[in-house]
């Protein structure tokens, strides 16, 4: 689904850009899905691995690809983080079994309005402590109640568990 007409880029009162409801979505309803190209995580490493500005276009697939919405990428790319999301992203895998034609999509948690702000939580998880440059770096401005300050989140090690970064 590339097109959804009850959404639109627009200005954000999180983060530059962000996408918006221009119609009412209800609870559960498929809006959109994240599309890029498909890139290995070694592509993905090797071009924006030393970038850690917190601010890429990159989503997991799976274990094999990145979905890179840098390269044809499309309006859920712009879709903003949030401690209190309206929304969720979904991996959904191919019934066929092909991990190329698995699928990122963003659901609606709860009915949302016209004219509110989609966002949904990264998830960005990280088994080290997060640094003062890596707030200052992955900073969110969700302005949520409940908003953690950054996009991180700290999972330490647990035995037979790893955190994904």
């Amino acid at each position: 689904m590339t097109n959804n007409p009850k959404i639109a880029r627009k200005r954000s009162k999180i983060h530059g850009s962000g996408v918006v409801a221009v119609a009412a979505i209800k609870k559960g309803e498929e809006i959109v899905d994240y599309e890029g190209r498909l890139i290995t995580h070694d592509i993905a490493d090797d071009t924006y691995g030393g970038e850690d500005t917190g601010h890429t276009f990159l989503f997991i697939l799976n274990e094999h690809w990145v979905v890179d919405a840098n390269v044809n990428g499309n309006i859920a790319k712009w879709i903003n983080t949030g401690c209190d999301p309206n929304c969720v992203a979904e991996i959904v895998d191919d019934p066929g079994g092909n991990p190329r034609k698995d699928r990122v999509v963003i659901s609606a948690l709860r009915n949302i309005k016209a004219g509110e702000e989609l966002t949904y939580d990264y998830d960005v998880c990280t088994t080290a402590p997060i640094t003062a440059e890596e707030r200052k770096n992955w900073a969110c401005f969700c302005g949520a109640a409940n908003c953690r300050g950054v996009m991180l989140k700290y999972q330490p090690k647990t035995k037979g568990k790893t955190a994904k970064r």
